[in-house]
C-alpha cells in the first residue's frame, strides 16, 4: 500500500485480513448527532467498563471480594454478594443524602457545617471557602501543607509506613475538590490517601506525586507518579501504578486545512471515520494472525511501517519511537492474546475518542511552529485510546500472580490493591516484559486508526494525505512504567517511573526528545472531556527536576460515572454540543452524560496549574468540531 494513494482502506491491507463488519444490531443502537439534527431517544442498558479507558475501581464502583469471609455462620457466595450489593446501595443513598445536604447548606450560606470524622471517615462537612479562602478541615491541618499557590505537601505520618512525603500540584479550586473527596469518599479510598499509601512502597525515590487532574483509582490514584530506585533490591513494581489500560495514550495529527475548508464535508468525514473504526465495549478491529500479533507486541510501530500501514517518519514522533524494547510477547498469556487478536485498530469505550479539532489559541509561537501548528482555525485530529482487552488481561493476570508472591516476599502495603513485587524478581521482570508488549500493541492500535483517518481525508478531499500535511505531531503514553535516567540529589540514577494518568514531559535538549522538538521540548498532549478544549504543552527543565519529567494527562473525573448518570441528562448534554456546532457520533446515549464536561474537572484549570507550577508549558489550545466516541 502506498500511504499517499486515495483508495479503499480494506483493499490496501496487504497482510492483515479485513476488519470485522458492524452488525445491523450494533448500528441501530448507535447515536449520531449533527448540529442541525435531533438525536435518538436515550436507551440501552449500561455496559460493563471491560476493555476500559475506565478504571476498574472509580468513585463509586468498588471491587467486591467474593472470597472474603464473614463472621458467624458460613454463607454462600450468593448470600455474600447480595449483602454486599445491599450495603453498596445503602452507601450510595447516604452519599446522595450528604450531597443534597451540602447543596442545601451552600444555598443557605452555611459553609462550616459539622466536621468529618477523624482520619477521613464519612462526615458532613462542606469544604467550601470562608471569605474567599479555602478552609482546610481539622483532620488534615497537621498533614496537608501549602507550599505555593499550586503545590501542596502531604507530610509523612498521614498514613502508616510512609517512607517519603506526598506532593500534589493543585490550585485552591482543585484542592478543594480533593479535600471534598477525602471527606465524603464513602467506601473508596480518596486520592489524597492513595498518594500517601504509594509513598510507603519499598524503593520509592523522591515524593509520591499527584498531578492536578488526580482522582481515585485502583491502588494508585489516576494522576499519580512514583519512581523506584532500580539499584535497590527491595524496590518494587506495581501493576496498579500503570493501570488496566496499559499505554492508554494520545496522538495528534496536523493538517494544512482550515476550519472553513472542512466545513462543507466535516460531517461526511466524521461519519466515514465512525463507519470504519470500531467503537464501544468489546467491539473488534482487524482479524490478525498470532504471528502478526507477536510481531506487533515485540516490534511495535516498526512492524506496521514494514507493512506500509504507517509512515516511516511516524516512528520519530512517537514516544520511544513506538516500541518499548523490553517487550516480550512470550510473557503475555494466551487469554490476553486472544483478546487482542480481534481488537487492533479499535477505539474502545469510556473516555476514548477520535476528535477533529481546530487551533483556538496559540500561547508559544516558536514551539507551535516547530510542530507545524501555524494559525488559529488550523484543523488537527486527536486520537485517544489504549491496549484494549489485551492490556486489561495482562494487568489482571499479573495482579493475581503478584498477589500470591507478595506473601513470600513479605511485602507490606497499606492497601491490598497496591500489589507489588521486587522489580528484579522473575515476576517483576515478566510483568515489565508483558506490560511493554501491551504498550506496543497500543501504539499500533492508535496507528491503525491513524491509517484509516488519513485514508478518509484522502477520499473525501481527493488529495493525498501527504499533500494535506497529515503528519503525526506526537504520540504519548499516560499509563506506563518505564526505566529512565534521572538526576536525584546530584547523582544520576536509574529509575522505574510509574506514570498512571500522567504524561512524560521531557525538557528541551533531552536526548529522547525528537530532533524536530529538541530546542522547544517534548510535545505533551492533554485531551479534554467531550466538548471541551484540549491542549498541547511542552516539557520543562523544572519538570525534570521536580516530577521526573511528568505532568498531567487530561481533565480528570470530578463525578463518578454513576453520579454523572444521576445528576446529568444526556439529552441536555447532546443539545449543548449541537449548540456549539459540534458533530457527535456516539455508541450509546448514556455515554453523553458520563463523558459530559460537567463530569470532569476544568481542563483549563488543570493545564494552567501545570503551567504555573513550571512542570510543563502551554503551547496551543484546541477546540473540538467533531467527536467520535465509543
Amino acid at each position: 500500500m502506498e500511504a499517499t494513494r486515495s483508495t479503499d482502506n480494506r483493499d490496501n491491507l496487504k497482510d492483515l485480513p479485513r476488519k470485522h463488519g458492524k452488525s445491523p444490531e450494533n448500528e441501530a443502537a448507535r447515536v449520531v448527532v449533527h448540529p442541525e439534527e435531533s438525536h435518538a431517544s436515550e436507551s440501552a442498558k449500561q455496559q460493563q467498563d471491560d476493555e476500559l479507558g475506565v478504571e476498574t475501581r472509580n468513585t463509586e464502583e468498588e471491587d467486591i471480594d467474593m472470597d472474603e469471609e464473614d463472621e458467624g455462620k458460613p454463607k454462600s457466595k450468593a448470600q455474600k454478594w447480595k449483602e454486599k450489593v445491599a450495603q453498596r446501595r445503602q452507601n450510595k443513598r447516604e452519599r446522595v443524602a450528604k450531597q443534597k445536604a451540602k447543596k442545601a447548606a451552600e444555598r443557605s450560606g452555611d459553609t462550616t457545617s459539622a466536621s468529618a470524622a477523624p482520619g477521613g471517615g464519612v462526615g458532613h462537612e462542606s469544604v467550601l471557602r470562608r471569605e474567599g479562602v479555602l478552609v482546610i478541615p481539622e483532620q488534615l491541618q497537621d498533614h496537608l501543607e501549602k507550599l505555593s499557590d499550586v503545590k501542596w505537601r502531604i507530610r509523612k505520618g498521614f498514613v502508616p509506613n510512609m517512607r517519603t512525603d506526598g506532593i500534589v500540584y493543585a490550585s485552591d479550586a482543585l484542592m478543594e475538590t480533593l479535600i471534598d473527596e477525602y471527606i465524603h469518599h464513602g467506601g473508596f479510598l480518596p486520592s489524597i490517601q492513595q498518594i500517601a499509601n504509594v509513598a510507603g512502597l519499598p524503593g520509592i525515590v523522591g515524593a509520591s506525586m499527584g498531578m492536578p487532574d488526580i482522582h481515585s483509582g485502583y491502588g494508585f490514584a489516576i494522576g499519580n507518579v512514583a519512581a523506584m530506585d532500580m539499584d535497590d533490591p527491595d524496590a518494587v513494581v506495581s501493576p496498579g501504578g500503570v493501570g488496566f489500560d496499559i499505554n492508554c495514550g494520545v496522538r495528534l495529527l496536523r493538517t494544512n486545512l482550515l476550519e472553513s475548508d472542512l466545513a462543507p464535508m466535516k460531517d461526511k468525514i466524521a461519519k466515514g471515520i465512525w463507519s470504519q473504526i470500531p467503537v464501544g465495549v468489546g467491539q473488534g478491529g482487524f482479524d490478525i494472525t498470532e504471528r502478526d500479533l507477536d510481531n506487533i507486541m515485540n516490534r511495535g510501530l516498526e512492524y506496521l511501517v514494514s507493512k506500509n500501514l504507517a509512515w516511516p517518519e511516524d516512528r520519530l514522533h512517537c514516544e520511544e519511537e513506538g516500541c518499548l524494547s523490553m517487550a516480550d510477547a512470550a510473557k503475555v498469556s494466551d487469554r490476553a492474546k486472544n483478546r487482542g487478536l480481534t481488537q487492533l485498530g479499535s477505539l474502545g469505550s469510556g473516555n476514548h475518542y477520535v476528535e477533529m479539532q481546530v487551533i483556538d489559541e496559540i500561547y508559544d509561537e516558536a514551539a507551535a511552529a516547530a510542530m507545524g501548528l501555524k494559525s488559529k482555525g488550523q484543523v488537527c485530529i486527536m486520537i485517544h485510546s489504549g491496549s484494549r482487552g489485551l492490556g486489561h488481561q495482562v494487568c489482571t493476570d499479573f495482579l493475581q500472580q503478584m498477589d500470591r508472591e507478595m506473601k513470600s516476599n513479605r511485602i507490606k502495603v497499606n492497601d491490598r490493591q497496591l500489589t507489588s513485587v521486587p522489580i528484579r524478581s522473575p515476576a517483576g521482570q515478566n510483568y515489565l516484559a508483558a506490560m511493554a508488549a501491551a504498550a506496543n500493541f497500543a501504539f499500533c492500535n492508535r496507528s491503525i486508526m491513524t491509517y484509516h483517518t488519513r485514508n478518509f481525508f484522502q477520499q473525501v478531499l481527493d488529495r493525498s494525505a501527504r499533500d494535506l500535511d497529515m503528519h503525526l505531531i506526537y504520540d504519548v503514553c499516560h499509563n506506563i512504567a518505564k526505566v529512565e535516567q534521572h538526576t536525584v540529589n546530584g547523582q544520576e540514577k536509574t529509575l522505574l517511573v510509574h506514570r498512571k494518568g500522567a504524561t512524560r514531559a521531557f525538557a528541551p535538549n533531552h536526548p529522547l526528545v525528537p530532533e524536530a522538538y529538541r530546542e522547544t521540548g517534548q510535545p505533551v498532549l492533554i485531551g479534554g472531556s467531550m466538548g471541551s478544549s484540549s491542549f498541547v504543552l511542552v516539557g520543562t527543565e523544572k519538570g525534570m527536576h521536580e516530577t521526573f519529567g511528568s505532568t498531567c494527562h487530561g481533565a480528570g473525573r470530578a463525578l463518578s460515572r454513576s453520579q454523572s448518570m444521576r445528576e446529568l441528562n444526556s439529552k441536555d448534554v447532546l443539545a449543548s454540543l449541537r449548540a456549539k456546532g459540534i458533530t457527535v457520533h456516539i455508541s450509546s446515549p448514556k455515554l453523553a452524560a458520563e463523558e459530559a464536561p460537567e463530569s470532569y474537572k476544568d481542563v483549563s484549570e488543570v493545564v494552567e496549574t501545570c503551567h504555573k507550577a513550571g512542570i510543563s508549558k502551554m503551547v496551543v489550545r484546541l477546540r473540538p468540531i467533531a467527536v467520535i466516541k465509543g
